[in-house]
């Protein structure tokens, strides 16, 4: 546990000295010490997934926070693992990403680091009180992050709704966790099992999935990420919107889940991922299109764990393991090809400084190992195999089908239902990934920005996404030796092996399909050997010339799929009506409204304004009169603390 604590102070101590130490050697000092300080943290965090240990550290009683206490499981290292490995390779991709800026990075660095230290904080934390601490200094250091192009006025007004965002996250965590210190007269989590009733679970689960991203809670998320730097998109979506999901199951340790609220985390995530997919597809912005990807993997990661809490409460282990270990697999999956995915776009955008997809094309002739590498994300995202993401997607399926063996007339039905729910969101989640790459890599530029690209990203960019792509393959391909990994926090819900005899068979074919790849490949190569190769234009049915404006948009790509689906979003039509007959200029706008925002989130805001303007008076500008509120609050406050005797 030591080691631990020493990991943290480096971060937090290296963030500290980057005021003092040169420009030049900033994020080199950085690197230095944020992989020193995960290197420190690899033996506790293996010792307890591979070696069973439990870490645990208590602080005398404090009488304001009370016994400070520090624990290291299965279920914490685990997550600890996932921050410390896409932290470091996020801060080897800021190396390379922040050179593109000519401007201060001290605070940003800074608050990078602190950021880290935050989220281990969070995890390790067993005292309500100081979980609390480190949630906000996560979430305020987070939205600092965010504001690092502040000068742009959507970058201001964006990251207030983040914060806003989170702020009515910590508000629904902190009435959870005052009702059971009332129940119980306790700070230390650990002393709510079997304390937790349905509806602070609902409390909790509200205030953890807003941070998630989880569907009707999600709308902060596609907001954010478009403004933020791409190093730190990728950390608030690999790394920092799973801290909710953490929450979510550390409350799931001590609480013994109701079939109803099984029943309505799997409702929950499936609607995430329906809908997530969904604007992810009918997105212009690739970092929007990215942010709503996210909420649809949250929503299969609450997918699974609901079909994992239905496998408790019918106290069916298999079924059990299969949806927790396909839940907890998917979190470190999501991880890794999502920080690639990210990281793949933050290189595109630095060539290009542009976000709209519809401006791009043609970038895999200058950027092809980008391309490629974003192509491999794309694959392990759509869950297709050889990559990572087709593994933990199989344990969810094996999940439901292990349901069947429960007889019960209503679980059969709906776990019919959600697989076949399931089964669609992955065949959109192809479409969306299909039409990204196309209409980035594909194609001939549709600007002339996308035509001056004349170099791929710079190695300490590439780098980092290759690591990333060796994880997910060693995953994918091996995974009976990888998925292991996931046992440590599985046994925090039941006593079970993970099924290698399976996944052996899983892992033989994701090799043979790889191999057979480069049979072909190797076929081809030999066939071609000694003849002559010629390349020519495709046929372009009798256009000898034609332009980039001919080419399929974005938006002729995906919309006979979307015209399926149009009660499920609103779309926004602006024209400009041709009244001659050779028209010198017209345009087209379509926009995709996100109907969670329109018709849950906006009502809202519009109830709070219209409350907050009836006390508009209040801001008069007088010192006076504020004096005056001051001394009436005061005496109120001095009435209820002597028992109205005053």
């Amino acid at each position: 546990m030591q080691a631990i604590f020493i990991a943290i102070s480096i971060y937090f101590l290296s963030g500290i000295i980057q005021f003092i130490i040169p420009d030049k050697h900033k994020t080199n000092f950085l690197l230095f010490c944020n992989t020193i300080a995960t290197i420190i943290l690899c033996k506790p965090l293996f010792l307890v997934l591979f070696q069973n240990y439990n870490f645990n550290l208590m602080t005398k009683s404090n009488p304001i926070l009370g016994d400070l206490i520090f624990k290291l499981d299965g279920l914490s290292a685990f997550f600890g693992i996932i921050i410390g490995i896409i932290c470091l390779i996020g801060t080897y991709y800021a190396k390379g990403y922040l050179a593109h800026y000519n401007k201060p990075i001290s605070t940003h660095l800074f608050l990078f680091n602190l950021f880290i230290s935050s989220m281990f904080f969070v995890i390790l934390s067993q005292n309500i009180i100081f979980f609390l601490i480190s949630w906000e200094i996560m979430s305020l250091s987070s939205f600092l992050l965010l504001i690092f192009e502040h000068e742009k006025k959507e970058v201001k007004n964006i990251a207030i709704n983040y914060l806003i965002n989170m702020h009515i996250c910590v508000l629904f965590l902190i009435v959870g966790f005052l009702l059971l210190n009332l129940k119980i007269g306790s700070l230390n989590i650990a002393t709510f099992k079997n304390e937790i009733s349905d509806f602070i679970f609902l409390l909790l689960f509200i205030g953890f999935g807003i941070k998630a991203g989880i569907v009707p809670m999600h709308t902060w998320l596609p907001k954010a990420h478009p403004v933020a730097p791409t190093h730190i998109s990728a950390l608030m979506s690999g790394v920092m919107i799973k801290t909710g999901i953490y929450g979510i199951l550390r409350i799931l340790t001590l609480y013994t889940p109701s079939i109803k609220m099984g029943y309505l985390v799997l409702a929950i995530g499936l609607l995430s991922a329906f809908f997530g997919i969904l604007y992810s597809i009918a997105q212009r912005n690739y970092k929007k299109m990215l942010a709503y990807s996210s909420v649809e993997n949250i929503g299969i990661i609450c997918t699974a764990m609901g079909v994992g809490m239905i496998g408790m409460y019918y106290s069916n282990p298999t079924m059990t393991m299969l949806g927790l270990g396909g839940c907890l697999l998917h979190i470190l999956n999501h991880s890794l090809f999502k920080t690639l995915l990210f990281m793949a776009v933050g290189a595109v955008y630095t060539k290009v400084h542009t976000k709209d997809m519809e401006k791009l094309g043609g970038l895999i002739k200058k950027m092809p190992k980008t391309a490629i590498l974003f192509l491999i994300g794309s694959i392990a995202i759509s869950a297709l195999p050889p990559m990572n993401g087709f593994i933990s997607e199989f344990l969810i399926y094996l999940g439901f089908l292990e349901s069947f063996n429960i007889k019960n007339d209503i679980l059969t039905p709906v776990m019919i239902l959600s697989m076949a729910v399931l089964a669609f969101v992955g065949a959109m989640a192809l479409i969306s990934f299909s039409n990204a790459f196309s209409m980035i890599f594909l194609g001939n530029p549709k600007s002339q920005t996308a035509s001056e690209v004349e170099t791929d990203a710079n190695n300490m960019m590439l780098c980092p996404m290759l690591c990333l792509v060796v994880l997910m393959l060693i995953i994918g391909l091996f995974p009976q030796y990888s998925a292991p990994i996931i046992l440590a926090p599985l046994n925090k819900f039941v006593v079970t092996t993970i099924p290698t005899n399976l996944l052996n068979i899983v892992s033989l074919t994701n090799i043979g399909l790889i191999s057979l790849f480069g049979v072909i490949f190797r076929l081809r190569h030999l066939l071609l050997k000694n003849k002559t190769i010629s390349k020519n234009e495709t046929w372009g049915c009798g256009y000898t010339n034609p332009s980039s404006k001919m080419q399929y948009s974005a938006n002729s790509f995906t919309r006979p799929f979307l015209g399926f689906l149009t009660p499920f979003y609103l779309r926004e039509l602006e024209f400009q009506q041709i009244k001659e007959l050779f028209p010198s200029k017209t345009f087209f706008r379509s926009t995709i409204k996100d109907i969670f925002n329109v018709y849950f989130i906006e009502p809202i805001i519009n109830i709070c304004n219209y409350i907050a303007k009836r006390f508009y008076w209040i801001q008069s500008g007088n010192t006076q009169r504020y004096l005056l509120y001051g001394v009436i609050f005061l005496i109120i406050t001095i009435s209820c603390l002597l028992g109205g005797k005053l």
